[in-house]
């Protein structure tokens, strides 16, 4: 399978997960967090919804510096809000993953602060690494929830809360 078909295809697949749990986020627990070192529920939650934008991010720009471009979080206010955020970033991801050529994947992509360069990659490595990014904070507010007693789905086969024992 060639790579952006398989790209939009993972991104399709993760969406549907992603969109479950991010559903499941209490607007009431937003400044809820396990630690003072964690991020706030709405802080986490947010973080997903905009990660599917870094695939336009990363095929517009050629490097992120977060020197120059300190983070911002979008302003949401709701889970309804939430999940419109979400939708909104994954149909930008989707759309300008669909204009992406094989040329593009195949250039460089820088993540620094200042001279301090984190990594570079491939876009399309850079890309594979937002979807893990992804699956990796989804996991955190996994356990946030399940902290919450909220039952949680199931990402890749059912959850505990989806089968008996």
């Amino acid at each position: 399978m060639e790579i952006i078909p398989m790209l939009q295809k993972e991104m399709e697949q993760e969406a549907q997960t992603t969109r479950k749990m991010l559903a499941l986020v209490p607007t009431d627990k937003f400044d809820w967090q396990p630690h003072t070192k964690s991020k706030t529920m709405q802080r986490l939650a947010t973080h997903i919804a905009e990660l599917p934008n870094w695939v336009t991010m990363v095929l517009n720009t050629s490097e992120l510096d977060f020197e120059k471009n300190p983070y911002t979080p979008e302003p949401i206010k709701n889970t309804e809000e939430l999940l419109e955020y979400f939708e909104k970033s994954l149909e930008d991801g989707k759309a300008s993953l669909a204009k992406a050529t094989l040329e593009e994947l195949g250039n460089k992509w820088t993540l620094r602060s200042g001279d301090q360069i984190y990594s570079t990659d491939t876009k399309a490595e850079v890309i594979r690494m937002a979807y893990c990014q992804i699956v990796h904070h989804r996991a955190q507010l996994g356990v946030n929830l399940r902290l919450l007693n909220i039952p949680i789905p199931g990402s890749y086969g059912p959850s505990a809360d989806d089968v008996s024992f």
